[in-house]
């Protein structure tokens, strides 16, 4: 079974270090900065006493093939010639020689004796010298053996070179130590620089989960990661509040928009029941009305049901090429029959095809509440008209009638839900389809916005204008309403 780390009911201040977010990225910085001194100290030191070590034992390799050549070109004599004239010539006394025979007589060089080592190899050494007035010191000596079994030892004294590393190493280690003590100031101001910098959003999230819902995230002027994090925070409070208020406004619409029909049946039931009249007739009419203010009810709770399916994004599986010129067709034909009824003129115009990309059942619903409220508020004998032209990757839908318009004041709240401008009240709906449009042109990755459709003064008309990409909604495309 999977265990589940669990945080101590009550955690002391160790567990709140290590479990805070800017202590792992202190420790982190603190670890790569160590690791840069560590890498920097170590192309220093194979920079310097590495290169010593490597200068001094090129130099003796080849000294002995200097004298290997010597040898082979004049014998034994020649060589230890050679060797007394360079120890002759070596006024710091650092070099180091040894010709001996192959039965272990010295017939040349300043060393006492060689290091056992085996028969025909050829090897490297490390010798520590006594000397007679001086502290010992340390030697690097390379031995061979020639053809004939004599054995050739040349080296250098190095311990000059040794108390120099030393002192490099000395350095290296103090410097080491500097650095992690930089390493954990950086790292404490590192974590106090990030829990500064977060203590704003964490304290405006504190307030807000305490129930101030006005509280933003303040913004400074560096515009960086946490200003950008802040901004995104502040928008989506923005939201939230948005959203709140909706919910708000949609209780109370709903409270009181529904309490009309819902007393009115209740009224006309609870009359019928009471009355003294048994008349069948009478008692059916009565049942019918119930029914009809009943069935009122449910169309505003089935669209409401309807317009949160469609904000919530779940009928985008429904999308699949279509024609939205043979929809177009399907609307205006349906609706121009009621407008005819009512004197009106439906005026239409679209090129042949207009292939898309959406849910059809949602447009046709799109297309359908624009012309029902086109109908609805145009006067007997007006116009409406319903367009829609290619433009680029979109296509560009309007209608417009020749009704009272809409003031500049009320197109920001047009499309929230049960509202209705003062000029509607008198007209049957419930505020819905608009909301019901703006979702649908959310949910296609389009955008929304009403201007005058041109008419007099005081009967100006309105028109709906929607675009809408053809290839269906972007990712980074959102449906808007703009006034």
């Amino acid at each position: 079974m999977p265990h589940n780390r669990r945080r101590p009911q009550h955690p002391g201040p160790l567990w709140r270090l290590l479990s805070s977010a800017g202590f792992r990225f202190a420790l982190l910085f603190a670890t790569l900065f160590l690791g840069a001194c560590l890498a920097f100290a170590g192309v220093l030191w194979w920079g310097t006493a590495g290169t010593l070590e490597r200068q001094t034992d090129a130099a003796i390799r080849a000294d002995a093939s200097a004298l290997l050549e010597r040898w082979r070109d004049a014998g034994p004599q020649a060589v230890a010639e050679t060797i007394e004239e360079r120890l002759a010539l070596d006024a710091e006394a650092q070099a180091l020689y040894r010709l001996e025979t192959p039965r272990g007589e010295r017939l040349a060089g300043n060393l006492a004796t060689l290091p056992a080592q085996g028969p025909g190899e050829a090897s490297w050494h490390s010798l520590t010298l006594e000397h007679d007035d001086d502290p010992p010191g340390e030697a690097r000596l390379f031995v061979q053996a020639l053809p004939d079994g004599s054995q050739l030892a040349v080296g250098r004294e190095v311990g000059e070179k040794q108390r120099l590393r030393a002192l490099l190493t000395e350095g290296l280690a103090w410097a080491a130590g500097a650095a992690l003590v930089f390493a954990v100031i950086g790292a404490m101001l590192m974590r106090r620089a990030l829990e500064r910098r977060l203590a704003p959003a964490s304290l405006t999230a504190a307030r807000i989960a305490n129930g101030d819902l006005t509280q933003r995230v303040p913004i400074s002027l560096h515009d960086d990661e946490f200003d950008r994090l802040g901004a995104s925070m502040n928008a989506m409070l923005d939201r939230i509040a948005h959203l709140m208020e909706g919910v708000r406004g949609v209780s109370d619409a709903i409270a009181h928009d529904l309490r009309t029909p819902i007393s009115r049946a209740r009224s006309g039931l609870e009359e019928t029941l009471l009355g003294e009249s048994s008349d069948a007739e009478a008692l059916r009419g009565a049942i019918e009305r119930g029914i009809a203010d009943l069935d009122n009810v449910t169309r505003v709770f089935q669209a409401v049901l309807r317009i949160a399916e469609v904000e919530a994004g779940a009928r985008r599986a429904a999308f699949a090429p279509l024609d939205l010129a043979a929809l177009l067709a399907d609307a205006a034909e349906l609706y121009g029959a009621s407008a005819e009824a009512r004197g009106q003129t439906l005026h239409t115009a679209w090129p042949a095809s207009l292939p898309m990309t959406g849910d059809r059942d949602l447009l046709l619903q799109l297309v359908a509440n624009l012309l029902d409220n086109a109908v609805k508020f145009t006067p007997p004998g007006g116009a409406i008209s319903l367009t829609a032209e290619p433009d680029g990757e979109e296509v560009l839908l309007r209608v417009a009638d020749e009704g009272p318009g809409l003031a500049p004041q009320d197109r920001a709240r047009v499309g929230e839900r049960f509202f209705r401008t003062d000029t509607a009240r008198a007209t049957p709906g419930s505020g819905l389809g608009l909301s019901l449009v703006r979702a649908v042109a959310t949910l296609h990755g389009g955008r929304l916005w009403f201007e005058d459709a041109g008419g007099p003064p005081e009967q100006p008309g309105l028109a709906v204008l929607l675009r809408l990409p053809l290839d269906g909604p972007h990712p980074a495309t959102s449906g808007a309403v703009a006034a």
